[in-house]
């Protein structure tokens, strides 16, 4: 039997003994890291809320097999949050729907979440109307019947494994009422605790034809928000979870095909977000960098060209940087591409990599 299955669904139960000291250890470590960030100036923050928030865009799809472009969410997020920011691009109507869909949850974490809510956000993760393999419905929750029942399956034709099977269509209404209603009551529980079991109990649901899991993890962003009392993200639980995926999956599936005792999802999931709220400090230190490079006299001499891609090296370059990646990503020839770079290295921004290779390869020089 699965979990929803059981009489007693959705009484979860857990051993709070087992949980008490992670749960203390993380509040101990969001605490002082939120206090840490208050310190930092308006536009510190932005940019770390920046970078945050495209991480948790792109790795929560990441996690299902998608991969968006990392430059168009980031513009889409800036132009949605009214940022001015160097190098924005255009982007295209599947990650302007993933962004809003964030951007609602986390920004607007004090409304109540509802049927017309879910539905926008479904809406704006399937903009046409089809996910990648079909036609979906969007507005309304799904309508499969009982002789094609939702699941979650992996393997060959003919030899797939059934790792989990949602509730029938026809319970939907009653499950994702009594699912809202416990989600907008007055929490009895830690509220980091309610967003661990919010998003279990939602991807359990199963509610939509596709986008399950992408909903599940913005619910769960919405609650970590009203945990934190802000709608600044300064750590992104889905950039960890997409780290841990492997556990992450095997975690969910042992719970949903166990007892209503939930304690060691619940110690995964805290798990997973103090090890969420450490990777932080990278962010952090991506942003201080960003910081003293532009405070430094000598940034005032940069041309668009060089600060577009020194936003690029400072936001985490993927590869290395060579002339040839720099003409091309600056829409430029490769004279004038060497001509930056050069004036770079001349102001002591850039280093040639002594790891040498077919191509020179560059380096910023901050610390």
């Amino acid at each position: 039997m699965y979990i929803h299955q059981l009489r007693q669904w959705p009484n979860f139960t857990w051993d709070a003994d087992e949980i008490a000291s992670l749960l203390t250890e993380v509040r101990f470590k969001q605490g002082k890291f939120l206090g840490y960030m208050e310190h930092l100036g308006f536009d510190l923050k932005a940019e770390a809320v920046l970078q945050t928030l495209t991480q948790d865009v792109v790795k929560s799809s990441e996690i299902e097999g998608e991969i968006l472009d990392t430059n168009e969410v980031r513009s889409s997020i800036a132009r949605r949050l009214g940022m001015d920011i160097v190098g924005l691009v255009s982007s295209d109507r599947h990650v302007d729907g993933v962004v809003e869909m964030m951007l609602d949850a986390t920004q607007r974490y004090d409304k109540p979440l509802d049927e017309e809510r879910l539905f926008g956000w479904h809406a704006a993760l399937f903009p046409t109307g089809r996910s990648s393999m079909h036609r979906i419905v969007v507005g309304d929750w799904r309508k499969n019947t009982t002789d094609d029942p939702m699941q979650v399956v992996s393997g060959a034709m003919g030899k797939e494994k059934v790792h989990f099977q949602a509730p029938d269509a026809e319970k939907l209404p009653v499950e994702t009422k009594r699912f809202l209603d416990w989600f907008n009551s007055e929490a009895v529980t830690d509220l980091i605790l309610k967003a661990a079991i919010a998003h279990f109990w939602f991807v359990t649901i199963h509610p939509f034809e596709d986008g399950n899991g992408r909903i599940s993890r913005a619910i769960a962003d919405l609650q970590l928000a009203r945990a934190d009392g802000s709608s600044q993200r300064f750590y992104s639980m889905s950039a960890q979870i997409r780290q841990e995926r492997k556990q992450y999956y095997s975690v969910l599936e042992k719970t949903q095909s166990g007892d209503l005792d939930i304690t060691k999802w619940l110690q995964w999931f805290l798990g997973c977000l103090e090890r969420a709220i450490d990777a932080s400090d990278v962010i952090l230190a991506s942003v201080m960098r960003k910081a003293k490079l532009w405070a430094m006299p000598v940034s005032h001499t940069f041309n668009d060209r060089q600060r577009l891609m020194l936003n690029k090296l400072l936001d985490g370059f993927e590869g290395k940087l060579t002339s040839s990646k720099w003409a091309k990503i600056a829409k430029c020839s490769q004279d004038t591409a060497t001509r930056d770079i050069q004036d770079l290295m001349a102001k002591g921004i850039l280093a040639k990599d002594d790891a040498g290779g077919r191509s020179t390869n560059y380096l910023l020089t901050l610390s």
